[in-house]
């Protein structure tokens, strides 16, 4: 079976063409392509919905040409059309779920909504021997930009959510951190570059929830927030912008930006990942324990961070589980895992209605 997907639930267009196979090589990639808004959005420290819906606009009729090329796939043979259909933001998964809906109509082919999250659930298991074993049963660590949620797999759309994010997520605490460090957007991969000539001991951050299966981390962030202007570290322009003396001068001074040294910012930089990285390992070692899984697996954007994925494996080995990650290109948002998704929900007679809605707030269980 061939699926072609369309991934559009926040800034990032993507469209892929993926196709399974018989024997235990896994499927067959045939075309991926992601369109990135990041300078758009950039200048103003975050996404802006509307700018976002009009460039999936531009971009998603160019992708799918250049999908549909690079494959050497005709569309009319391809089996099925899925896209994301939440969650996201509503004017943004419109455009791909549209657009499929239409394609599928168009072909007289099955149309498949796929839930964004179980699309970086399933991520991990992409490759060709994981992909043979099957969805096995595990505790999943999903964490991104907007989601940070552990969830317990029985099957393939069997989920139970152990805990979720109760405010910040993980990579929106990333952003806003690294925002009011003046780096640039997005944040994330700005701190862990910093953070890898720091000290993580440096600072004495909170680990919030820790007895909970939630997670939260605003008050980690409101933490950064106050420790700023005691070790000098917010740039001047940024302090006179909220009233706080520079130097001793009044926050209508004028002068050029400045840094406190170096050191200080980047074991900040690694003290804030470190007490993210504690939460994130000690929750998902708990909840395998708890749930009796011998497999914990991890996926979404802030995964990609490599000091998570070294001290989560870590972790893993030293309690006697078995560690999956999704590859890097997967675990950002992209086409491919929702066509794996649709690919496997396809295979298991699976596939929705073409009159069915988006759901921005769309639930995993």
């Amino acid at each position: 079976m061939t699926v072609f997907a369309l991934e559009t639930s926040c800034d990032e267009t993507a469209v892929a063409i993926l196709r399974g196979r018989d024997d235990r090589s896994g499927p067959e990639l045939l075309a991926s392509e992601v369109a990135s808004q990041i300078a758009e959005h950039e200048k103003y420290g975050g996404i802006v919905p509307e700018i976002a819906s009009r460039n999936h606009l531009v971009y998603a009729p160019r992708l799918l040409n250049r999908t549909a090329k690079a494959s050497k796939i005709d569309l009319s043979d391809v089996d099925a059309f899925a896209a994301t259909s939440g969650p996201g933001l509503a004017s943004s998964l419109m455009v791909g779920a549209s657009m499929a809906k239409g394609l599928a109509i168009g072909f007289g082919k099955p149309y498949l909504a796929i839930n964004h999250l179980e699309g970086h659930l399933l991520s991990p298991f992409f490759s060709g021997a994981d992909c043979e074993a099957g969805i096995r049963p595990n505790v999943s660590l999903i964490v991104s930009g907007g989601h940070t949620m552990l969830v317990r797999v029985h099957a393939l759309c069997d989920y139970q959510v152990i805990g979720r994010t109760v405010d910040d997520a993980a990579g929106e605490a990333f952003d806003k951190v690294a925002k009011m460090l003046g780096l640039a957007y997005p944040g994330g991969p700005e701190i862990e570059k910093l953070a890898r000539g720091g000290d993580p001991n440096r600072f004495d951050l909170p680990r919030s929830m820790l007895g909970s299966e939630n997670f939260s981390f605003s008050g980690l962030k409101t933490a950064v927030r106050y420790l700023l202007p005691k070790i000098e570290v917010i740039p001047s322009e940024a302090k006179r912008s909220r009233g706080i003396p520079v130097n001793g001068l009044s926050s209508n001074t004028a002068g050029p930006l400045d840094f406190a040294r170096d050191d200080v910012l980047a074991d900040l930089c690694a003290s804030f990942q470190q007490a993210i990285i504690d939460v994130l390992v000690i929750k998902t070692i708990a909840a395998a324990q708890k749930y009796d899984v011998d497999l914990v697996t991890v996926s979404g954007g802030v995964s990609c961070n490599q000091e998570l994925r070294r001290q989560l494996h870590e972790a893993c080995s030293r309690n006697g589980f078995e560690f999956k990650s999704a590859e890097p290109s997967l675990c950002t948002d992209n086409a491919a895992m929702i066509a794996f998704a649709a690919l496997l929900r396809l295979q298991a007679g699976f596939e929705s209605q073409v009159a069915e809605e988006i759901d921005p707030n769309l639930a995993l269980a």
